[in-house]
């Protein structure tokens, strides 16, 4: 009898933000779970009891039969430890979930690897919905970016092929998209703190601005003082940041990038 594709046997290396929620996805999915290796005990253990897998602190002993290993450990860790990750289990299929790294990052070390990279910011503590979430794979053989575009495919309607490079150009957006906007909430959130502002009061704006760019293209969604050059009210707003040299200059470089890129 031919066996479903949730069938496949998986092992997560890494139990971080991306791992959690992609582990939990598969198995509430169907997906076999066998075993969850992480560097402290605590996150290894949380993450196997929620999929029902086995857990281990040792790389030496994480098992060596699973057909599908998934790797979602920080960069550095990932090739620092790669000859050891893979040690014995070569003839397996192995992907990563870095948006950064290479494919080629598992040549000469296993006969079969690729990549499964879901662009989305992920936190342990929220539960996301994989079918809204884009999934990029690639793969060394033919055969393989079926199989990984089959098993997406179980968790999201945006399934993609990329190249490692365009996966690179992807992770750099998605930086400049997600992690640079958060850090400017983080910086408002700050200032609006110092005058006894809760955060809470800019979510209507924070949400106006996301679904404008679901119906038209940033640039014509840009509004504020920068694109029509204001000098009065940009010059006061630097002078409101004088104490603040580092978002003083922010304030400088972004409303100087708005300008040229609508003028």
């Amino acid at each position: 009898m031919r066996r479903s594709i949730e069938d496949t046997s998986i092992v997560f290396i890494g139990a971080g933000n991306l791992a959690t929620n992609l582990a939990k996805a598969l198995y509430d999915n169907g997906f076999r779970i066998i075993q969850v290796y992480s560097r402290t005990e605590e996150s290894a253990r949380a993450l196997a009891q929620v999929v029902e897998a086995t857990y281990t602190t040792d790389l030496s002993s994480v098992v060596t039969d699973a057909q599908l290993y998934i790797v979602s450990l920080k960069d550095a860790a990932f090739v620092q430890l790669l000859p050891e990750i893979v040690a014995g289990k070569e003839n397996a299929l192995w992907v990563h979930t870095a948006g950064s790294i290479p494919m080629d990052v598992w040549a000469d070390k296993v006969n079969r690897y690729g990549v499964l990279y879901p662009m989305q910011t992920f936190s342990k503590q929220r539960v996301v919905d994989f079918q809204h979430i884009p999934i990029f794979v690639e793969s060394n053989s033919e055969a393989d970016t079926r199989f990984l575009k089959a098993v997406a495919s179980v968790l999201s309607k945006q399934v993609y092929e990329a190249t490692s490079e365009q996966r690179k150009n992807l992770h750099l957006a998605a930086v400049f998209t997600c992690n640079f906007t958060n850090h400017m909430y983080a910086l408002a959130a700050g200032l609006l703190k110092k005058h006894q502002l809760p955060f809470e009061i800019m979510l209507p704006l924070i949400d106006e601005t996301a679904r404008k760019v679901h119906e038209i293209e940033p640039h014509l969604a840009q509004t504020g003082p920068a694109i029509r050059y204001d000098e009065n009210v940009i010059n006061n707003h630097l002078q409101m940041l004088s104490d603040e040299p580092e978002m003083q200059e922010l304030y400088r470089l972004i409303s100087e990038s708005i300008h040229r890129q609508n003028s």
